[in-house]
C-alpha cells in the first residue's frame, strides 16, 4: 500500500509537469507543432509515465525511509513528538519573521535564508525535545515542576501511579500480626503502604466471624491499620482493585503486585514461596525478625532450660528468650531442669531459626 502511494505521488508530479511544460517543450525545442504533441492531455500522460518509470529505483529507498521514520515515531513517546513539533513550529515562525531581510542580499541571499530557516527549525526541534516536560506542562495549563519533583516522579508509572518497588502491599497475616506498625514507626519501611480492597474485605469478614478467636484477630488487624494510618511516617493508600476471575486473596495479591511492580509484605511462609516462584519481591517480617536475633554459631555453649521432649527419640526441647527453638540430642532426661549445651548446627528458614545442640560431656557425666 505504501509503495502504491509513493508511485501515485510521482505520477501526480509527472502529470502536473507534463500538463504544464510538455506542449511548449515540443513546440519550441523539438519544433513539433502537430497533434498530439501540442495537446496538454498527451503531455500530462507522457509526463506521468516518464516520471513513474524513471523513479522506480527511488521508490524502494523512499519507502524504506518512510517505514524507518514510522517505526521511530511509534517508539517515541507522544509527549516528545508534541514538544518537538511545537519547538520546530516556533523555530519556523522566528525564521519567517527575521530572515525575510536576508533575501535582499545579492546572489547568496536566497541560499542564506534557506539555510538559516533550516537551522532555526532544527534548534527549535531540539529545544522542544529537551524541554518536553516543561513544554507539555505549560500547554496543559500547569506550572513546570521543580527539578526535585521531576527527579522523584520521572520513573512513576502512568497507569498505576507508583514507581517500581515503591508500593508495599500488606497481606492479611502481616496486618493481624501487628509488628508491621512498630516497624513502620521506626522508619525502616519507606515508600507507600498499599492496602488492597480485597484484603480489607477479608479482614472485615474475620472481624465479623462467629468464632471468638477469629473475631478478635480480625479486630486486632483493623486496629493495627488504624494505628498505621494515624501515626505512621509513610503514606498509606487503600487501593480499590479486585480480580473477579480469582477467588484466593493471596493469588489476587500476587497479581496486583505484578501489575504495579510492588513488593508484598507478609509473614506467611507459603505466600512467600509463591511470590518467589512468580518473580514478585517479598518483604518477610519473620526473615527480618530472624536476622535481628542474636547470632549463635556452632561450638558455642548455652545454658538453657529443657521444657519438653522432642519429636525424635531421647530429644529435649528448650527455647531462647527470643523464642528460638533449641533441639537437644539426648536432652530428654534433663526435662524440667537447666543444662549446659554445645551448639552443633543452626538451621535458618523463613519459618524461623532452629538450633541443634547436645549436652556438654562433663555435665552428662555428672
Amino acid at each position: 500500500m505504501l509503495k502504491r502511494f509513493v508511485h501515485l505521488f510521482f505520477a501526480v508530479i509527472g502529470i502536473v509537469l507534463g500538463y504544464t511544460f510538455a506542449p511548449d517543450l515540443f513546440t519550441q525545442v523539438f519544433h513539433l507543432s502537430s497533434r498530439p504533441f501540442t495537446s496538454r492531455l498527451f503531455g500530462a500522460a507522457l509526463g506521468g509515465a516518464i516520471l513513474v518509470l524513471t523513479t522506480t529505483w527511488l521508490v524502494n529507498y523512499l519507502t524504506a525511509l518512510i517505514r524507518w521514520l514510522e517505526d521511530k515515531l511509534q517508539k517515541t513517546p507522544l509527549a516528545d513528538i508534541i514538544s518537538g513539533t511545537i519547538g520546530m513550529v516556533i523555530g519556523l515562525l522566528v525564521a519567517y519573521l527575521f530572515t525575510s531581510a536576508l533575501r535582499t542580499i545579492p546572489l547568496v541571499g536566497l541560499p542564506i535564508q534557506f539555510f538559516v530557516t533550516l537551522l532555526l527549525a532544527y534548534i527549535g526541534l531540539r529545544i522542544g525535545f529537551t524541554k518536553r516536560e516543561e513544554v507539555v506542562s505549560v500547554f496543559a495549563g500547569k506550572l513546570p515542576h521543580r527539578d526535585r519533583d521531576k527527579d522523584k516522579d520521572k520513573d512513576r508509572d502512568k497507569k498505576t501511579g507508583f514507581r517500581p518497588g515503591e508500593a508495599k502491599l500488606l497481606d492479611t497475616s502481616v496486618i493481624i500480626d501487628g509488628r508491621i506498625a512498630d516497624l513502620v514507626e521506626t522508619g525502616f519501611l519507606d515508600g507507600v503502604l498499599v492496602i488492597p480492597s480485597f484484603v480489607l474485605e477479608e479482614l472485615q469478614h474475620i472481624a465479623d466471624s462467629s468464632d471468638v478467636l477469629k473475631r478478635n484477630r480480625g479486630r486486632r488487624g483493623l486496629d493495627v491499620l488504624g494505628r498505621i494510618q494515624k501515626d505512621s511516617k509513610v503514606r498509606v493508600q487503600v487501593l480499590e482493585k479486585d480480580f473477579d476471575d480469582i477467588q484466593e486473596v493471596d493469588s489476587k495479591l500476587v497479581r496486583l503486585a505484578k501489575q504495579i511492580q510492588g513488593k508484598v509484605v507478609t509473614n506467611d511462609f507459603n505466600l512467600n514461596k509463591v511470590c518467589e516462584l512468580q518473580g514478585v519481591h517479598v518483604l518477610n517480617i519473620n526473615d527480618l525478625a530472624n536476622a535481628l536475633k542474636p547470632i549463635v554459631l556452632p561450638g558455642e555453649e548455652l545454658n538453657v532450660q529443657v521444657i519438653k521432649d522432642g519429636k525424635e527419640h531421647n530429644q529435649g526441647v528448650a527455647y531462647l528468650d527470643d523464642g528460638t527453638m533449641i533441639v537437644i540430642e539426648g536432652g530428654r532426661e534433663y526435662i524440667g531442669g537447666r543444662v549446659e549445651v554445645l551448639v552443633t548446627s543452626v538451621l535458618q528458614t523463613s519459618a524461623g531459626r532452629m538450633i541443634f545442640a547436645k549436652p556438654k560431656l562433663l555435665e552428662k557425666a555428672l
